[in-house]
């Protein structure tokens, strides 16, 4: 494995590959790999040549700096799992090298709309600072074909559009959550939860399979569906911030007449802050 920490190795190894005409796939990650992770790089060697990784824990995307400051770094280990899944470059940058001039003064990407609700709204900026980031990762690795994980669909549909309004040549490639047993949706910040908040967990996903079953059976109102949502979560200790049901192809509003439905949610516990989201239709 090939293993870039300037930007001037990275082009010299992808502009190689790129006059060799070979498919590049790109997976970028904030480190702390897991099984998930692993499954995106997986689904990259099937489909192009050459797979670069990257690990960036993009202080741009953060509310809080202990959220960032207590970001698992664990890089020896996230590069034996690499090697072992014969990833072929890993791209580590700093943030000296991805924002030269500053954080606060560097130009940014914004995608209206989506990047304002939900997340976007319970986190303020956070979406700039991944639109941002991800197109300097685009521009730098040059890739034909990226991939991204379903957990965090917002994201996921955000970096979509974003190719889309500005032409980027970059094919999005979504892949389905990855699970434990029990149902947690993998997550770098898991490894963060106490023991009795991990056997607690896996209930954000069933309070989304509950709200699935009910909308398949007919319940008429959504917004009594989510409500009941919550106050489980909540009764079980989660401080909840929002169980929504959407469009899934913009995340739109929706009704119970709407097909193509999914119910995203977003809660804590403790300092641990969790995401979910789960097909309707």
């Amino acid at each position: 494995m090939k293993i870039s920490k300037t930007i001037i190795s990275l082009k010299t190894t992808i502009q190689q590959w790129r006059a060799d005409g070979l498919c590049i796939g790109f997976v970028p990650t904030m480190g702390h790999l897991h099984a998930g992770h692993i499954e995106l790089v997986r689904q990259a060697k099937a489909h192009c040549d050459k797979v670069v990784v990257s690990i960036f824990v993009n202080p741009l995307q953060f509310n809080q700096a202990s959220d960032l400051e207590s970001y698992p770094k664990t890089l020896d280990d996230d590069e034996q799992k690499l090697i072992d899944v014969q990833t072929d470059a890993l791209f580590l940058p700093d943030v000296q090298m991805m924002y030269p001039q500053g954080e606060g003064v560097t130009s940014k990407v914004c995608v209206p709309q989506i990047s304002c609700e939900l997340e976007g709204e319970h986190r303020p900026g956070h979406f700039d600072g991944v639109s941002t980031v991800v197109t300097k990762l685009f521009n730098l690795v040059q890739p034909q074909l990226a991939f991204f994980g379903e957990k965090d669909y917002q994201q996921l549909l955000l970096v979509k559009k974003m190719v889309d309004d500005l032409n980027i040549p970059v094919e999005i490639r979504a892949v389905p959550t990855h699970r434990e047993s029990d149902g947690l949706a993998m997550s770098s910040r898991n490894s963060r939860l106490s023991e009795a908040q991990r056997l607690k967990a896996p209930r954000l996903y069933r309070a989304l399979q509950v709200v699935a079953e009910q909308l398949k059976q007919g319940a008429v109102s959504l917004a009594e569906v989510e409500r009941q949502a919550i106050d489980r979560l909540q009764s079980d200790g989660f401080e909840v911030e929002y169980i929504s049901v959407r469009d899934r192809k913009n995340l739109a509003a929706a009704d119970n007449q709407l097909e193509n439905r999914l119910v995203l949610a977003a809660a804590r516990l403790g300092d641990v802050r969790l995401i979910d989201n789960l097909v309707i239709d």
